[in-house]
């Protein structure tokens, strides 16, 4: 998912809109699959094929029936590629039990096949402010393959038991046919459960998401609550909102959470899996958050730690949520650690955010690496050898997905660029407070700007042989160029 969740609102004529038509061109994104790709997720929605054992297939029919748990979806309104569906529980004996449905994208596509390469090439859904460039055909990610209601569906069905505090005590998933009963969004869940009205299936995702961001203060790990960036355009200028995330979002990332910790787990006590990691951010890059808190009047005493900053900070304030977007630059540095054989030490099997190891297991619709991970936990659950076909790809899928994220950040930071240069377009020449938030090391000339309203972040440069930019220190600069599609957006010092 990109880091900045943007929206655009205006028309589809619009500069900004047609700038990012040009940006996907310019990008060379692919809206099309080749026919072959195409053909075979058709038939393959019309009749998936069930991965079991020693590479044998099935069909939905063969499967064990669970049509009669009563799960239901969470995702924003008018999505369609519905990854996850669970249902809630409390055990007899006390603690709560989670079943959680994920998509079984393995049975709608071939290993080696036109699709699956297709799959390798795209590695994730890419999002744009304005659409989406999905990492499977539609027929699948938004139909046949998606756990869309009412409707019979191939799924990986993890059972996740926890104990009264939420701790998890046994973890188990096999393959099932599962059928969702309701496709719910954020804001109706946050109404009946804050009102009262809510069954105890949907009541539980509350007590249980409570008690899992207990858990999680008491390891140190961080969850940010990105807002999303709406970019409304009035009378041919833009404005930017944020809408912070509401309560039930971060309960209903608590369960994947959970599910993806379950997963790496699972695998490494198999001995073979692919884990998403992610290193402790170095001190600079700590520092430079310091200033862009700064820089927006977010108060950060020297003796909170990160983690216990980010806990105390509401969504719902813009200069709060701003810091949060660019806190999301700590976890840059994110990859991914497959092995097999002898599991990673304990240091290289950690997600420092997460505070736990943690692998990528509840989006495969969107995401290539979790297809992988529901088979390896599939296998791992049974006591039994993972399927050649997802042994063999182990070696060469941290290197498949880096490469796909790049790309995706490379997207999104060009999607930046265009909202930022919108943003500004109408007001070149005009003087703006900023903080110097960074210099570049061999020319101290140049670096980058934290504006303190609108917040946004722009190159700075001095006239030659100009004195060094004060790292840290605020300063005025005059906007010298801001046009979609063209550069960033660039300063100059007054």
């Amino acid at each position: 998912m990109p880091r900045l969740h943007m929206h655009v609102t205006d028309a589809a004529d619009a500069p900004l809109r047609a700038a990012l038509r040009e940006l996907r061109c310019k990008l060379e994104i692919p809206y099309h699959f080749p026919p072959t790709a195409q053909a075979e997720a058709e038939s393959a929605a019309r009749a998936p094929r069930i991965p079991v054992a020693d590479g044998a297939v099935a069909t939905e029919h063969t499967l064990e029936d669970v049509t009669d748990l009563p799960l239901f979806t969470i995702d924003p309104p008018g999505s369609l590629d519905l990854d996850q569906a669970m249902f809630l529980s409390r055990r007899a004996g006390g603690g709560f039990r989670v079943h959680y449905a994920i998509a079984d994208v393995a049975s709608f596509v071939t290993p080696g096949g036109a699709l699956d390469a297709e799959a390798h090439h795209r590695v994730t859904t890419l999002y744009f402010p304005d659409e989406r460039v999905p990492l499977h055909p539609y027929a699948l990610s938004e139909g046949a393959a998606s756990l869309l209601p009412d409707q019979d569906r191939p799924a990986v069905l993890w059972q996740l038991d926890l104990d009264p505090q939420g701790a998890l005590t046994a973890a188990s998933v096999r393959r099932a046919l599962v059928r969702s009963r309701a496709k719910l969004d954020y804001a109706g869940v946050q109404r009946v459960i804050d009102d009262r009205t809510a069954e105890e299936p949907l009541a539980l995702l509350r007590e249980i998401g409570l008690l899992r961001e207990e858990l999680e203060v008491a390891r140190g790990a961080i969850s940010l609550h990105v807002p999303e960036q709406e970019i409304v355009e009035q009378d041919g200028c833009y404005t930017l909102e944020y809408r912070a995330p509401l309560p039930a979002y971060g309960w209903n990332a608590q369960i994947s959470l959970l599910t993806g910790m379950a997963a790496a787990e699972l695998m490494l006590a198999s001995g073979a899996g692919i884990l998403r990691t992610l290193p402790t951010a170095p001190d600079g890059s700590v520092a430079r958050l310091r200033l862009t808190a700064r820089a927006l009047g977010v108060d950060w005493p020297h003796h909170t730690s990160y983690a216990a900053l980010i806990r105390t900070l509401d969504p719902g304030r813009a200069t709060h949520a701003a810091f949060l977007q660019e806190c999301t630059a700590l976890l840059r540095g994110a990859g991914y650690t497959a092995f097999d054989g002898a599991p990673p030490a304990a240091s290289d099997a950690l997600h420092a955010a997460v505070a736990a190891p943690y692998a990528h297991a509840t989006a495969p619709l969107r995401r290539l690496v979790d297809r992988y991970t529901s088979e390896l936990c599939l296998a791992a659950s049974a006591g039994e050898e993972p399927a050649d076909w997802v042994r063999s790809a182990l070696p060469a899928l941290p290197r498949e997905m880096e490469t796909g994220t790049q790309r995706a950040n490379q997207i999104e930071r060009a999607c930046v660029d265009l909202v930022e240069a919108a943003l500004l377009r109408d007001r070149v020449g005009e003087i703006f407070e900023a903080l110097v938030v960074e210099i570049q090391e061999k020319d101290p000339t140049r670096g980058t700007v934290h504006l303190y309203d609108p917040a946004v972040i722009g190159q700075v440069e001095t006239a030659q042989d100009g004195p060094a930019l004060p790292l840290g220190h605020r300063i005025q600069v005059r906007l010298a160029e801001a046009e979609p599609g063209r550069d960033p957006v660039r300063f100059t010092p007054v």
